[in-house]
């Protein structure tokens, strides 16, 4: 966890955008290097959220490398700078949303067990996913441009969608018509998410 928190920041430093400091700070402060980056689902265990934050900046910078070299001409939309900002920072909604507990579950042999888990409390700050890391961050006094606020409000693509509404629908498909960046996050994500680390049918027990 010390080394992936160090590339992390190293990572965001390089941007050379402005506050990072303070930002760094109170991503400290809010327990995002310790938080998971699900309660039972993929990387749930203590630092998760960091290691899928690194892995969706690893994936999108990726994808960016072989889009420009498709397509050149995406070379402004899909600048360096904003791919890192925006795969690192997408999800610092969950920092602060995850309690450890103590639940029980069955092994192999039929037992019942206790195991130490995480359950999700929103009591803090009750937003939508997308949108609150956009305030949270904002909040800090990150300077966002507008692809970037777009592509971390809509990372969850057509999953964040809330009641199916007419507006919510026609504002994603518009930020994906306008900004390359919204794509390629929602894909770098995905690819981490469920190929990386995905679990091991193993590790259910």
């Amino acid at each position: 966890m010390k080394q992936n928190r160090s590339e992390f920041v190293e990572l965001l430093y390089s941007t050379g955008r402005e506050g990072m400091d303070e930002v760094i700070g109170q991503l400290e402060e809010l327990g995002f290097f310790q938080a998971p980056a699900s309660s039972k689902f993929h990387l749930n265990h203590e630092g998760g959220l960091l290691e899928h934050s690194l892995n969706v900046c690893k994936v999108g910078l990726m994808l960016r490398e072989q889009m420009l070299a498709l397509k050149p001409d995406l070379e402004e939309s899909l600048n360096k700078e904003s791919v890192i900002i925006a795969a690192l920072l997408h999800d610092i909604c969950k920092a602060d949303i995850y309690q450890k507990c103590i639940r029980k579950r069955k092994d192999r042999l039929g037992q019942w067990v206790d195991y130490e888990t995480y359950e999700l409390d929103y009591s803090d700050f009750p937003l939508g996913h997308g949108e609150k890391s956009v305030i949270v961050l904002l909040r800090m006094g990150l300077d966002l441009s507008d692809d970037e606020i777009m592509a971390i409000r809509w990372h969850m693509s057509a999953w964040d969608l809330p009641f199916q509404s007419p507006d919510l629908k026609a504002n994603f498909d518009t930020a994906k018509r306008l900004c390359p960046l919204c794509s390629l996050i929602q894909a770098a994500d995905g690819l981490a998410s469920n190929l990386l680390e995905s679990k091991d049918p193993e590790e259910t027990y």
